[in-house]
């Protein structure tokens, strides 16, 4: 593996994960800036807590329907071009943010935010985890997560340092268009990175594809890495037309009539939804009004919001150094178990002290929240995305994964949009969905959702009850040098090309001559 390269491209992509956790956190620091509560009249207006609820349900509504835009845009236009689409449109919704004179105006660009970020969180991992190799892809594909969060301590830290800004507008128009920084970013950096190998071989662009892996995989003139890259490139295309065989006729929909994606599309969601029960955007996006309850005040809340997400990104970044050791699935089942235990003693500590000045008892809950943020980051957050993303395969990946995100912002728009009314009924005791969710999901997750760690994409097919088109990874030696003869004869026919896209023609599996 090209190391060097590899993580530059990945950590290019992840600027797309930055985008949306700066977007998502964005709002809880926001909430807690007076001066942006009182010019939109959320104080103590007559709608003024449906509109509390309306800026995260809407940014989850818009996260929906952008990731049933990138399950259509990333398969039919490829993932860069999906990429920049993406980009635009967050990068546009972040201005009107930033200049919004009405709360109506203020929604709706919170809304378009949610589609262009809401895409991006779905195609981001679809992209890494294509141009990522097995042994090292949750590390790779876990810098996602990590970046997501990380996005979220950075928004929180503005909104810190914006707090005591004398100009009472800087203090949220600032934060809010700062929303736009990393899309453009993004933006003018995917003219300098690759298009997906594999979406190419879809495509019957074998040498570009073929061309990228190489590049992916090493210099080509070390002899180990190009036997790599021809060996993943002779898998990938051989499983491609395999699959194709089964669902040229029925499309998409295979998805839903083929049993062994059926099971895919049933534990991505599944995944997705699972992680949104265990309250973790409920926490974060009233986490401000929760250390108020506290009876934290003024700056502090603001501080220890930062602190949190600071917190959680460390961790993020080292679950997806043990992912690839430890395991998807356990380290889901430990946060599924973890996270709600400590959801237990938070909410002792909340009804318990909630409103009093006892400091033990207050400095107890900040604790408890830092223990949850702490198991979820570290077993939950990172890992979602990287299963989520790797256990379809290349012809139907983004479909899936745009479920998997859709099914996540469903399941966010249904908690957050319910919460401000939970809270102001039955308080502190709305934290009990968040506790017998998960634990009952643990032996269901432990039994179905079958282990991904050190398969290559195409080797993951078999858990979920697909054929294996070539297996390069289990053979003795008179087998690999039968798959080196093979190899030889396919990667012989494909001229790689220097001018990615190139324009010549050349003879491939795909379909006889294709154009480059």
């Amino acid at each position: 593996m090209n190391k060097n390269y590899n993580i530059l491209v990945i950590f290019v992509a992840a600027l797309g994960s930055f985008s949306y956790g700066f977007s998502l956190a964005v709002i809880g620091s926001v909430l807690g800036v007076p001066s942006f509560l009182s010019y939109f009249g959320l104080v103590s207006g007559a709608n003024a807590e449906s509109l509390l609820g309306a800026t995260s349900a809407l940014f989850a509504a818009g996260c929906a329907f952008g990731a049933l835009f990138e399950s259509q845009a990333a398969d039919r236009y490829g993932r860069i071009r999906t990429l920049q689409a993406c980009c635009a449109i967050a990068a546009i919704s972040s201005a009107i943010q930033g200049g919004s004179v009405h709360v109506a105006m203020f929604l709706v660009g919170r809304f378009f935010n949610g589609i262009g970020v809401g895409a991006l969180l779905a195609l981001v991992p679809v992209y890494m985890v294509e141009i990522s190799p097995a042994e090292t892809r949750g590390l790779l594909v876990g810098s996602h997560g990590f970046l997501v969060v990380t996005g979220h301590a950075f928004a929180a830290w503005t909104g810190f340092g914006c707090y005591f800004s004398s100009n009472e507008a800087f203090q949220w128009r600032f934060e809010l268009s700062a929303q736009a920084i990393a899309p453009v970013m993004l933006l003018v950096a995917t003219h300098w990175i690759p298009e997906s190998p594999r979406w190419l071989l879809e495509q019957n662009r074998a040498p570009e594809a073929f061309k990228i892996l190489t590049e992916l995989h090493g210099d080509s003139t070390d002899t180990q890495h190009a036997v790599t890259a021809r060996e993943e490139f002779y898998q990938v295309s051989q499983q491609i037309l395999l699959d194709k065989k089964f669902t040229e006729k029925e499309g998409k929909w295979a998805l839903f009539t083929k049993p062994s994606y059926r099971k895919r599309v049933l534990c991505a969601m599944a995944t997705m939804f699972l992680s949104q029960s265990t309250g973790v955007l409920v926490i974060n996006n009233y986490q401000v009004m929760l250390y108020n309850g506290l009876g934290l005040f003024d700056s502090l809340p603001l501080l220890l919001y930062a602190i949190y997400l600071t917190w959680a990104a460390i961790l993020n970044y080292f679950s997806a150094r043990i992912m690839d050791r430890v395991g998807r699935t356990r380290l889901l089942i430990i946060g599924f178990i973890a996270c709600p235990i400590t959801i237990i003693f938070e909410m002792s500590m909340v009804a318990a002290f909630s409103g009093t000045t006892n400091k033990v008892g207050n400095a107890f809950g900040v604790l408890f929240l830092f223990l949850y943020v702490g198991f979820y980051a570290s077993c939950i957050d990172a890992t979602i995305y990287v299963y989520s993303a790797e256990i379809f395969p290349t012809h139907v990946r983004a479909t899936g994964m745009g479920l998997a995100i859709f099914a996540q912002s469903c399941t966010t728009l249904l908690y957050t949009q319910t919460a401000p009314t939970a809270f102001s009924t039955i308080g502190w005791k709305y934290y009990f969905v968040f506790v017998l969710v998960p634990l009952l999901s643990v032996p269901v997750v432990w039994k179905y959702w079958p282990e991904t760690k050190g398969a290559t994409l195409e080797e993951i097919g078999q858990s979920f009850g697909d054929d294996l088109a070539v297996d390069i990874t289990h053979l003795d030696e008179e087998d690999r040098a039968r798959l080196q003869a093979q190899v030889q004869d396919l990667t012989a026919s494909v001229t790689v090309v220097e001018g990615y896209p190139g324009s010549h023609e050349t003879k491939s599996e795909f379909g006889g001559a294709t154009k480059a």
